[in-house]
């Protein structure tokens, strides 16, 4: 395939995935703005919602042909391939203890301030209502990055089949300049209606909220297009969006007053967080910084090493 017929199919590609994603997204998100209540109270909805990406991904590669292979499932090259590989443990490690940084960093300066103070779970399923506080946080903690990673995945793999794992390969494919920064902006667009509708991740300001949210989606999509690009596969992006939900939401969230995924009365803390805001990004600079070699698959570069924010990801893909 010549470059020209790359960028052309890249860009067939993505006319089809955002004519499914957008209007079906809407009428979704528009259904759970309006039916009361907060996204906790609709979980059938969330489910649909979350997959909407995939199933637009899955419409797309049906109608142009396209296979799967790129999606990518694969953890390495394959046996035997003598070619460049992309590495695993790094996008791995930084997938999985990421939203651990970001929540010890961010909450933990809430809570030492005193304005979002500590406030414990009783944990009382697991027997632990009369333990140390300390104890239950780091049971939550180590349960969230295990069994509750595990479980968020089944929603968090509907999106990143369809972000990470089309949208954002077709973005640089299609040469659209800054494909990382782009598809952190998509992927903050696509959740600001929720928001601004104060049924999930909405704080007392629903402008402030929007606006931070959208700075910690820059953050956690550098992670996650990290995540997918550095490895070639689309399973440590999975990894990351998981774990995020699970440990920022289900422990940090959990353990601060006030906090409440969906609607808080906080505004340092919770997803669309000040602190959470800065922090995401901060820890982004710091864990992508530099040069990578992007892959498309884990035997399959995209070219020469270049920063993950650069304007062209592919040596085929330039102005």
């Amino acid at each position: 395939m010549t470059s020209d017929d790359r960028v052309s199919r890249a860009r067939r590609g993505l006319g089809l995935y955002f004519a499914v994603v957008v209007p079906l997204s809407a009428v979704i998100e528009w259904k759970i703005a309006t039916s009361g209540g907060t996204i906790s109270d609709h979980p059938g909805l969330v489910l649909a919602l979350m997959w909407t990406p995939a199933l637009a991904m899955f419409v797309a590669r049906v109608a142009l042909r396209e296979g799967a292979r790129d999606v990518s499932f694969r953890l390495r090259a394959p046996k035997g391939h003598e070619g460049p590989k992309a590495p695993l443990a790094r996008p791995l490690l930084v997938a999985w203890l990421s939203p651990v940084l970001v929540g010890a960093l961010a909450y933990g300066a809430a809570w030492a301030s005193g304005i979002e103070p500590f406030s414990p779970k009783a944990m009382a399923t697991f027997g632990l209502s009369h333990t140390p506080a300390g104890l239950r946080f780091v049971v939550s903690l180590v349960l969230n990055l295990t069994l509750g990673t595990v479980l968020s995945a089944i929603t968090a793999a509907g999106e990143e089949l369809g972000w990470r794992g089309y949208m954002l390969t077709r973005l640089v494919d299609a040469k659209v300049p800054y494909p990382v920064l782009v598809s952190t902006f998509v992927w903050g667009l696509w959740h600001a209606p929720l928001i601004a509708a104060g049924v999930y991740a909405a704080g007392p300001r629903p402008a402030l909220s929007v606006g931070c949210f959208f700075a910690s989606i820059v953050g956690g999509g550098a992670l996650a297009a990290y995540s997918r690009l550095a490895s070639g596969s689309v399973w440590p992006a999975v990894l990351f969006h998981a774990a995020w939900n699970a440990v920022i939401q289900g422990t940090f969230d959990g353990f601060t007053a006030g906090g409440d995924s969906a609607h808080t009365s906080n505004v340092l803390t919770g997803e669309s967080g000040v602190l959470v805001a800065i922090v995401s990004v901060l820890v982004a600079v710091a864990l992508v910084r530099g040069r990578h070699v992007m892959f498309r698959s884990p035997s399959d570069p995209m070219g020469q090493p270049r920063p993950l924010f650069a304007r062209t990801l592919s040596d085929d893909a330039g102005p």
